[in-house]
């Protein structure tokens, strides 16, 4: 499980804490573990069920909310470093274990990815919190995971959840707009 972690997130070597690095990637391994999904799945099935026909991956988007979220912590260090603090490695984490929930949250019924019976229950924020929690994360971190998607407008964020909320709603909304335009993303 170790091997697919690593080649599902090479940017786990941008987490400089070694300690966090481990947590982050033993919270993905126990959601591969759990889930009906595989890695290879990842790769496939849409990244959110909220857009019918979406045509991105979750990989896609995963990888691309971490880059986006990476880049946007740096470029606000680099000119608001003096007046606000930012810790990257919480920001990376954070952006790589936001979506670790819809592991439990989605099956494959007939090849289609659908919500399962848990994630009727509980959305990923949910499980993704509790996975995280069951392998060290810290509540930084957490806190990332339990506010990036709607959830997240009923509390405030600190700094770090910002800025993945933002990175990932930059790489959701395009879809979502486009779907509920009638066109094709």
């Amino acid at each position: 499980m170790a091997t697919a972690v690593e080649a599902l997130w090479p940017e786990l070597a941008w987490i400089e804490d070694p300690e966090l690095r481990g947590a982050v990637a033993r919270t993905w391994e126990q959601a591969l573990a759990e889930s009906p999904l595989t890695a290879a799945d990842l790769e496939t099935i849409p990244f959110t069920l909220l857009v019918p026909g979406c045509p991105a991956t979750f990989m896609e988007h995963k990888r691309c909310v971490v880059h986006i979220a990476r880049r946007a912590a740096e470029v606000m260090r680099e000119h608001l470093g003096r007046t606000l603090p930012i810790d990257l490695d919480v920001v990376i984490a954070g952006a790589i274990l936001a979506d670790v929930g819809k592991l439990l949250e989605y099956e494959l019924v007939a090849g289609q990815a659908v919500q399962s019976r848990r994630g009727e229950l509980l959305r990923h924020p949910c499980t993704g919190v509790a996975l995280a929690l069951a392998n060290g994360v810290p509540d930084a971190v957490c806190h990332i995971i339990a506010a990036h998607a709607a959830e997240g407008d009923l509390v405030t964020r600190s700094t770090e959840a910002i800025i993945v909320h933002h990175a990932d709603f930059m790489s959701y909304l395009p879809f979502k707009t486009l779907a509920n335009a009638g066109g094709k993303a």
